[in-house]
């Protein structure tokens, strides 16, 4: 919620007592803990994080598995401890797992390879079944993807992604949250977003209800291929339409719209109002597609599934430092090593992705089957004002609307309702503008917004849940 937005929630409460209706009390709407959070990313602790995991020489998925000071096998181990001493610390709220899968594909070898992910879990205190997931990848990669041998530092991608998982993991398990919280750390993700299929599939099988995933997957440089340095914007890519919709549900999108607001769209939206109020001198591009053009990260196993997920990149790439040998041509050092990597910018990044996490944690789920209709007038087709209806969210002491024209990319307008699954938005016509619903808990967390009708819910079973 942004801070200009104050007023006008003032003026709604105003509005809805000149209308006859009850004034809701509104909750608040600024959260301090949030600047906390944000300001506990420490740069010292990344670059500490990232010095180590480059120091394993390399993390491709193919590498030693045995040895413990080089290769993948090595680096999981490490990040194994590294969950476990936060858990020690935090009187053993992480549960540590191990999930694998053997993969076979044109990145491997014959037999194939068992990819496995390191994840902890921070257990929800009164809505454990809730699940929002922080992703990033492991393994690293040069010029030849089955090279195992040679050094691929892999500092940004993905080390940097590993490093604020890390960082975001040991600052938010000195909190509580209602809803789960997991970090996960994957394998595979370069011969084949294996691991990102590892933990989604986990998911699945375990029947989590997964609000969001937050991928991040090469975060942690500021100044791009180009020449140009930024260190105020990071970038979130959205799926555009839900993998599993049907051909009903694309008729129905189609016909009333929802192109542009999947549950991944709007947790990306979610993710740049938290992160512009609370983080100074930050801004967050949100892009409409699923991943960049013709690449993809671990989400995807996620949006696959029917989940909500998103991936964040900075905002300009060096591609001279991706998918490199380490070497010097023309003058031209190329490799994905240390030097490359803003730790200041990175700490920003984290920052990002602990709020979002929190903000969802903290807040009751996303309200179910929102939907939305034109109040006709007596012997009129047709009305003025939209009317609402939602299912209750356990745990939410009220909802808040949202709406924005059609053509706007974000939230412009809002009004809390308080505890009601039905109202009146009087004077607001249905045909001019989209429209959406967020449940708020007591103290004022909201979660982010649902798109009426199948374009917009949250928690669609996937294929194969009961």
């Amino acid at each position: 919620m942004n801070l200009r937005s104050l007023p006008l929630l003032f003026a709604f409460s105003l509005s809805a007592a000149a209308l006859g209706q009850d004034p809701a009390p509104v909750p608040p709407a600024e959260h301090p803990v949030f600047g906390e959070i944000a300001q506990a990313m420490d740069p010292a602790r990344l670059q500490a994080t990232l010095t180590t995991l480059v120091g394993f020489g390399t993390r491709n998925t193919l590498s030693d598995t045995q040895s413990d000071k080089r290769g993948i096998g090595a680096a999981r181990r490490w990040v194994q401890g590294q969950f476990q001493q936060m858990s020690k610390d935090c009187g053993g709220c992480l549960m540590v797992i191990t999930p694998s899968q053997v993969f076979t594909g044109e990145r491997t070898p014959k037999q194939g390879v068992e990819v496995m992910d390191v994840a902890a879990i921070q257990k929800g205190s009164s809505d454990p079944d809730r699940y929002v997931v922080m992703t990033a990848h492991l393994d690293s990669r040069n010029s030849d993807t089955m090279d195992a041998k040679g050094d691929a530092p892999g500092a940004d991608d993905d080390g940097s992604g590993v490093a604020a998982i890390l960082e975001t993991a040991r600052v938010l398990s000195k909190y509580k949250f209602a809803a789960t919280i997991v970090y996960s750390v994957d394998s595979g993700e370069e011969q084949g977003l294996y691991g990102g299929k590892v933990i989604a599939q986990y998911a699945q099988d375990h029947h989590w209800q997964v609000e969001a995933d937050l991928n991040d997957d090469i975060v942690g440089n500021s100044r791009g291929q180009h020449g140009i340095t930024d260190n105020t914007l990071v970038r979130v890519f959205s799926e555009g339409t839900r993998a599993l919709e049907t051909e009903k549900e694309a008729n129905e999108r189609r016909y009333h719209g929802g192109e542009v607001d999947s549950p991944s769209r709007n947790v990306a939206r979610y993710i740049k109002a938290l992160a512009e109020q609370y983080i100074p001198n930050w801004h967050v591009m949100l892009v409409y597609r699923t991943d960049r053009y013709g690449r993809g990260g671990d989400h995807v196993a996620f949006n696959a599934l029917g989940y909500p997920a998103v991936r964040l990149t900075e905002s300009h790439e060096d591609f001279t430092h991706q998918h490199q040998d380490l070497r010097v041509e023309k003058g031209v050092h190329y490799g994905d090593v240390l030097s490359g990597v803003d730790f200041p910018y990175l700490a920003k990044v984290a920052a990002t992705n602990a709020i979002a996490l929190a903000g969802m944690a903290w807040a009751p789920a996303p309200p179910q089957a929102v939907s939305i209709a034109s109040d006709p007038e007596p012997g009129l087709s047709g009305g003025m004002d939209t009317v609402f209806d939602w299912k209750p969210s356990a745990g939410a002491a009220g909802y808040r609307l949202h709406w924005r024209a059609t053509t706007e990319p974000a939230w412009t307008e809002a009004r809390y309702v308080g505890p009601v699954q039905h109202y009146v938005l009087k004077d607001v016509s249905i045909d001019d503008w989209f429209f959406g619903v967020a449940a708020v808990s007591q103290d004022g967390f909201e979660s982010p917004v649902v798109f009426p009708g199948p374009a917009g819910a949250f928690f669609t079973p996937p294929a194969g849940n009961p």
